[in-house]
């Protein structure tokens, strides 16, 4: 049969392949493996507490961001700990309901900047991102200051707490920090999402780690990344004016390159435990296929076409190799479907009798056991993070991660090739984002008196022996509070942490009274919330109570709109119920 002799034809160069890619990521491993220790002391807790804060600014680019914005800014301007930072938001004029959400987190705090772009988008992230450098530049100029430091955000990120703490203090000796990034956890049955937990837990914790020791250069993660402004200011030297690159998709990808060119010490901050969970900033990556391809289709057409139609193969020769690993998708993508399919079918017939070379089968089982250990590593990794119940589906992730590499390989030279016989540039493919919100803590979120002891707001020996005291049906946070431990303050900072929630009563002149009354009275004195606002299509409601499942459904059974929750101490949430609840029991 026809059929069975082209499997078995191809199955050679098809398991040669494999084997190459999987002998290149073995050796990855093995650099990790040998290069355990970290190539830099971690600063001691006495040292970070009393470094001097050096000004920074966040960037922050933006399209069609309205739905996310303001919870983002919400939340991480309460959780930050870190008190000399600005945030700029960068905006296009034909997008209004993201220009209206960051005007009105502006109003709510002085430390967010709206920059707007001069013309409509979406243009792409790095011409959003020379604009907001702009904005900066204007900021510096009336007030009198200068941003030493220059960082990126997206609208999805959960900044994690000791971030910037990190920035400052690696930044004094290296002009680009990375701090690790990892998927939010999500449900087993979202293997989209899940797939990306795998990939980010193995290339922070293997991958850029062992690219550090190999003196490679370091790609931005494009969030989480602190850039010295000395640094920055070389770079638009070089572009007239330029910070970054405007017509590249990846421009993390492109700065962390250029930087290192020119000589710029980089540093990725090993991934790290902390009380409260991994020290990264933490977001929800696409959760369904479309979305999946359209975002990885932007990486492999910046990373991988944009950069060899820039670059070529023209780098010092140890660079060549990162060219080389971060090319080879554009084959693997492509082939690996095809070779997995290709090499059951011809191992299966081969087995029945076909002809076929006879060193064939020792090839087949070298790759089968490669692939069963990079399995493994990436099990390994991913349990780290995310627990060994959620890395148990390691391997069904991994086939349809080759799916969706296949697809999204596919459009981004499709994509590519169309743009360049039409001698245009490839537009920024906005992903549509999700911020975490009104939920209680999935499996993998710290815990609150985790989140307490990284706050450093109660002593461990107190946390124990609250513990061990804890009455049955009585929260730990209660608890503590009760036993004078513990400020009701710090314990809604905690649960704001904790949950992604923006913590903080809304402010009157943000408050609608026509908007209170839009939830039945039982309803709201049932579950003790106050809505106060209608914005962006979501109804805004103040609470002092961690939003249950329960309480979600029960409430949106009233109302059209999206609910988005904000906490609230208990004494604020007096105040507001004492104003805007219907008097009476009706």
């Amino acid at each position: 049969m026809w059929l069975d002799h082209w499997a078995i034809g191809c199955l050679a160069p098809l398991a040669i392949w494999i084997l190459l890619s999987g002998l290149d990521d073995l050796f990855i491993a093995a650099v990790r493996l040998f290069t355990a220790r970290e190539p830099f002391p971690w600063p001691p807790k006495a040292a970070l507490d009393g470094a001097a804060e050096r000004p920074i600014a966040i960037f922050v680019p933006l399209w069609n961001e309205h739905a996310v914005i303001g919870q983002m800014l919400d939340r991480n301007l309460a959780a930050v700990r870190y008190g000399n930072y600005h945030i700029f938001a960068g905006v296009y004029p034909n997008d209004e309901l993201t220009v209206r959400a960051v005007e009105s987190a502006a109003g709510r705090h002085a430390r967010v900047h709206v920059a707007r772009c001069p013309h409509g988008g979406p243009t792409s992230k790095g011409d959003c991102l020379n604009w907001i450098y702009r904005r900066m530049l204007q900021y510096e100029a009336a007030h009198g200051v200068r941003f030493e430091i220059v960082m990126m955000h997206d609208a999805e990120d959960v900044i994690h707490p000791e971030s910037l703490r990190l920035v400052n203090w690696f930044s004094r000796e290296y002009d680009m920090v990375q701090i690790p990034v990892l998927a939010l956890p999500t449900r087993l049955r979202e293997f989209t999402h899940g797939l990306y937990c795998d990939e980010f837990a193995e290339f922070q914790s293997k991958d850029i780690p062992a690219r550090q020791s190999l003196r490679g250069f370091l790609p931005s993660n494009g969030v989480g990344t602190g850039f010295g402004r000395e640094a920055l200011e070389r770079l638009a030297s070089m572009r007239g004016g330029r910070v970054f690159d405007p017509e590249c998709l990846t421009e993390d990808y492109e700065t962390g390159f250029a930087l290192h060119s020119l000589g710029c010490r980089q540093i990725f901050v090993h991934l790290r435990r902390g009380a409260a969970g991994p020290v990264a900033t933490r977001e929800y990556f696409p959760r369904n296929y479309r979305a999946a391809v359209r975002q990885r289709s932007r990486w492999v057409a910046g990373i991988a076409l944009q950069g060899w139609q820039r670059h070529g193969w023209r780098a010092p020769w140890p660079q060549i190799y990162w060219f080389w690993r971060d090319r080879k998708g554009l084959v693997g993508n492509l082939v690996t479907p095809l070779a997995t399919l290709a090499l059951l079918h011809g191992i299966v017939r081969w087995r029945c009798g076909v002809p076929g070379p006879a060193w064939l089968p020792r090839l087949c089982q070298a790759t089968f056991a490669i692939s069963l250990l990079q399995m493994g590593l990436r099990a390994f990794f991913s349990a780290r993070i995310y627990g060994w119940p959620f890395a148990a589906a390691v391997p069904l992730r991994m086939l349809w991660g080759n799916v969706v590499n296949l697809a999204a390989t596919y459009h981004a030279l499709r994509e590519f090739a169309a743009a360049r016989l039409r001698g245009q540039s490839l537009a920024w493919r906005k992903t549509q984002h999700a911020y975490p919100a009104h939920r209680a803590p999935e499996p993998g979120r710290p815990r609150v008196g985790e989140v307490l002891a990284q706050l450093q707001v109660l002593d461990p020996d107190a946390l124990q022996s609250a513990l061990a005291s804890q009455p049955e049906g009585v929260r730990l946070g209660e608890h503590l509070v009760r036993l004078h431990q513990l400020s009701e303050e710090d314990l809604y900072r905690a649960l704001s942490i904790q949950t992604g929630l923006p913590l903080g009563a809304p402010a009157r002149a943000d408050v609608n009274r026509l908007v209170t009354r839009t939830l039945p009275a039982t309803a709201m004195r049932r579950w003790r919330v106050v809505p106060y606002r209608v914005d962006l299509g979501q109804l805004r409601l103040a609470t002092a109570e961690v939003p249950s499942e329960e309480m979600t459904r029960d409430l949106a059974s009233f109302s059209s709109l999206e609910l988005r929750f904000r906490l609230v101490q208990p004494r604020e949430f007096e105040e507001l119920a004492e104003a805007y609840w219907p008097k009476g029991g009706g």
